[in-house]
């Protein structure tokens, strides 16, 4: 369980949202990395009172993504390139051939 999920009203702890949705930063932070929020609806299982709050946020861009209330970071640097087949075609070959 969350400790941070309580009943502002009478304290009870909540699992869970009932409901969450996402919320997108129009604008990026100073690092280029921009911050998505969930936010959810709870139900005080004790009370029934209900409230609206954030569950947690992420920052994602740049070169890492962070989450908050976290000190994990995570390396988000490109894959290395696939290296492939070329396949040369001459126009003049493709046409000579109809």
């Amino acid at each position: 369980m969350n400790a941070r999920f309580t009943c502002p009203k009478c304290g009870a702890i909540v699992k869970e949202p009932e409901k969450t949705w996402q919320l997108t930063a129009p604008i990026p932070d100073r690092k280029g990395r921009i911050t998505v929020t969930i936010m959810g609806i709870f139900v005080c299982p004790n009370c029934g009172h209900r409230w609206r709050g954030v569950v947690s946020k992420i920052k994602v861009g740049g070169e890492e993504v962070e989450v908050e209330g976290s000190a994990r970071k995570f390396d988000v640097s490109p894959p290395p390139k696939r290296e492939g087949k070329v396949i040369e075609l001459s126009i003049e070959e493709i046409l000579s051939e109809e």
